[in-house]
Formats: C-alpha cells, structure tokens, sequence
C-alpha cells in the first residue's frame, strides 16, 4: 500500500476526531477545513505532510489546503518543514495556540487605540453614548490585562508539567 493510499483511508475513529475539529474550530470563527486540517496534523503519522498528502486524506482540494495552511502558518500555529523533494511538508508548531492569542491580543491592543480616539471624539454632554465607549474601552483593558497573567501562568504551568 502506498503512502497516499494508507492516508486516503482514515479510520472511523481518526475521521470522527478530525470532523470533531473542524466543528470546533467552525465555532470558534474559522473554517471547518481548518480545522480538519489542524485535527488531521495534530494525529497523523508521520507528523509532517505535503499538501498533496494532507488534500487526499481530508478529502478537499489542493488549493483548499494550500489557502488553510498559509493562514495557519501565518498564525504560527503550523510551519513548513524541509524535505529534499519538491514541494512544501507541514507539521504543527509547538505553542501554536499561545502564539495564535498574542496576535489576537494585538489586534485588541488596536482596538484599545480606537476606543481611546472615541473617548476623544465624543464630548461630555453625551453622557450615554461616551458611558458606552468607556465601558467598552475597560472591557478590552480588562481582557488585555487578564489575558497577559493568563498567558504567563500557562507558560508557567507547562514549565511544571514538562
């Protein structure tokens, strides 16, 4: 049996995980196939793929596959991996989910400047309106905030566990 032979045929269980996957990550914003994909490489053996391999065992297109892997390898949560023959292999990243919050929490960094700006540009005597911007601004610094203790107790925790 070839390799792309022994990946086409995923067992139940292994498919049910990877289908799992892409449900959960449907939910938390993504695509369903980026999530497949992530459940796929998270259990496949061997853990690197081509994007050849990983389109047949999920069942989708190359080109569906190659659009997923770039945005997770953008988010560093997969990375190319060399390999003496033509084309690309992918692996998952260690940390990957961490690294996919920082960036997140960037964004949100952002969108703490934008609030700010609000706060400038609504004036006093709209009292409601500037409450709702302020609330709104503490919300994100709270989750800024608790966010970053969050991510150093995680690190810290997995310190310990290693």
């Amino acid at each position: 049996m070839t390799f792309i032979a022994k990946l086409a045929r995923m067992n139940p269980s292994e498919s049910e995980f990877v289908d799992r996957m892409g449900l959960v990550m449907e939910r938390l914003g993504t695509t369903r196939t980026m999530g497949r994909l992530w459940g796929w490489l998270m259990i496949c053996d061997p853990p690197h793929q081509s994007l050849t391999d990983l389109a047949t065992a999920l069942g989708v297109s190359k080109t569906a596959v190659s659009t997923v892997s770039r945005q997770l390898e953008t988010a560093g949560m997969i990375e190319r991996v060399p390999t003496s023959a033509r084309g690309h292999h992918y692996r998952l990243v260690g940390g990957g989910w961490a690294y996919a919050i920082k960036v997140q929490l960037k964004a949100m960094q952002l969108s703490l400047d934008t609030l700010d700006f609000g706060l400038s540009v609504v004036d006093e005597a709209r009292t409601t309106q500037r409450a709702q911007v302020a609330e709104t601004r503490e919300f994100f610094a709270f989750i800024l905030h608790d966010a970053d203790e969050m991510l150093h107790r995680w690190e810290e925790y997995r310190k310990r566990s290693s």
